[in-house]
């Protein structure tokens, strides 16, 4: 029976795998986000010499996938050093600390967007949130998910 016939793969038949999406937005990342995009491209590497020396071909191809997509961003990485002097405004590189109407503080940081990770408080620069507190000032009241929210402090990481 021809392979072209059979749904599973033998071992010299690997899927090609489409690139990821590099998207176009500017690729703007703090200094700690382009050490994680090296990072990334390492451990990448280090993956993709056990998987050669194992003949892994199919893990190869993802790798080899992912590697592109991490050396393309670090390629394009521009890097935006915040500085060291608390800002008057809200921007990328800044933690905030904003207060609901409830007296709940949360903490986020305008970062890039492979560095984002909401969970942390890390915040991409392209999202919501971070649109509405760039240009802001401590005492500002912002949009933040449902209700507002007041920008109590600004400051460096």
């Amino acid at each position: 029976m021809s392979v072209a016939f059979v749904k599973e793969p033998n071992e010299d038949q690997v899927e090609v795998l489409p690139d990821r999406d590099l998207g176009t937005d500017p690729n703007i990342v703090t200094p700690r986000g382009l050490g994680l995009i090296r990072a990334e491209i390492e451990t990448l590497e280090t993956r993709r010499n056990a998987a050669q020396r194992d003949d892994d071909k199919v893990s190869l191809a993802s790798i080899n996938r992912d590697l592109r997509y991490w050396q393309a961003r670090q390629k394009t990485a521009e890097v935006v050093d915040a500085g060291s002097e608390t800002p008057d405004t809200v921007q990328f590189g800044t933690r905030i600390v904003i207060e609901r109407d409830n007296g709940r503080q949360q903490t986020f940081m305008i970062v890039g967007i492979d560095e984002a990770d909401p969970a942390t408080g890390s915040i991409s620069y392209l999202s919501p949130l971070a649109r509405n507190l760039i240009g802001k000032e401590v005492g500002d009241m912002v949009r933040a998910g449902a209700s507002d929210a007041e920008i109590v402090s600004i400051s460096r990481n």
